[in-house]
């Protein structure tokens, strides 16, 4: 079975291919904008470097947010559009907290696992985790305050591209593991997917979107 992923939302273009539970081929750009340009020239260039068609793709995953909104609506877009193209595909949406917290090895595992998310605002982006990996809150957009409140008194491992700017003050907290990559890994998108793929309980492609996105009224 052909498997592929791709991941626009944060600082990066990132796509995968497998072939069951085997790397195939794989692309990373790191970049803060242009993502949707670049997306769909990696994905033929892999197909090529795989010699396979697009149509020998049977699951497609791709990641639902939260994360820049243009990156996520670009995403979902390219994902909807190549289902179109390939209607017996098998679509999945999965997002970037179910993404990062496989990068927790088991020694990395605490009590509370929290994955925060940089939103590039006052707030972050967060999603906890308990010692089995199952999720004790829904996704939220939270201050720093009320993140503290809710790991406070318990042994907690952090990850996400959030962290480093979490915890740039005195947290109090006490830290188990501190994982602060810029972005999930691609692999771990597949990784959370085949998990809800195996379960039957793939989601829909839907952007996670956790508040509105910046506005600004035009200049007369």
């Amino acid at each position: 079975m052909y498997i592929l992923a791709f991941d626009t939302t944060a600082s990066a273009c990132s796509v995968a291919l497998y072939k069951d539970d085997v790397l195939i081929a794989d692309y990373l750009q790191v970049m803060d904008y242009g993502q949707s340009e670049v997306l769909l020239p990696a994905i033929q260039e892999l197909l090529k470097k795989a010699t396979i068609n697009f149509s020998d793709i049977e699951v497609l995953f791709v990641c639902v947010g939260p994360g820049s909104f243009t990156g996520v609506r670009s995403s979902i877009s390219a994902a909807r559009t190549l289902n179109l193209a390939s209607p017996e595909l098998t679509l999945g949406g999965v997002s970037v907290f179910d993404a990062y917290i496989q990068e927790l090895s088991p020694d990395e595992v605490s009590e509370c696992n929290a994955v925060i998310v940089e939103t590039k605002r006052e707030d972050f982006y967060v999603q906890l985790y308990d010692a089995d990996l199952q999720k004790t809150t829904p996704p939220q957009a939270l201050t720093y305050d009320s993140i503290i409140a809710l790991l406070r008194n318990k042994k907690v491992s952090l990850i996400g591209d959030g962290v480093e700017r979490f915890l740039s003050r005195p947290s109090g907290l006490s830290i188990h593991c501190i994982k602060m990559d810029a972005y999930a890994d691609i692999n771990n998108i597949i990784k959370a997917g085949m998990k809800q793929y195996q379960n039957k309980l793939l989601d829909y492609p839907k952007p996670l979107y956790l508040r509105a996105p910046d506005v600004s009224a035009p200049k007369a």
